[in-house]
């Protein structure tokens, strides 16, 4: 685990492993995400380039736009117990 420490402003330093883990530079914007009573960093302006090819996976087959449709009502039926 790294650790930080405040400084009487508030202000703390993201460690140089962290830091490089998100691929942060000067100027770069941070988001805190607070779930269930934990913090979580992350980055705020990803490049959209760098997105480029997150969801493949080999082997995986392609869905249409028609099967992702039925997929998300499911998950709405699924989670609200609505009928879409």
């Amino acid at each position: 685990m790294k650790t930080a420490t405040i400084t009487s402003k508030g202000q703390t330093t993201i460690p140089r492993e962290i830091r490089e883990l998100l691929n942060l530079q000067p100027g770069d914007r941070i988001d805190f995400i607070v779930e269930d009573g934990r913090v979580y960093l992350a980055p705020s302006n990803v490049d959209v380039r760098k997105l480029s090819g997150i969801l493949y996976q080999p082997g995986r087959k392609p869905v249409s736009l028609t099967e992702m449709d039925q997929a998300i009502a499911a998950a709405v039926c699924d989670s609200t117990g609505v009928s879409l």
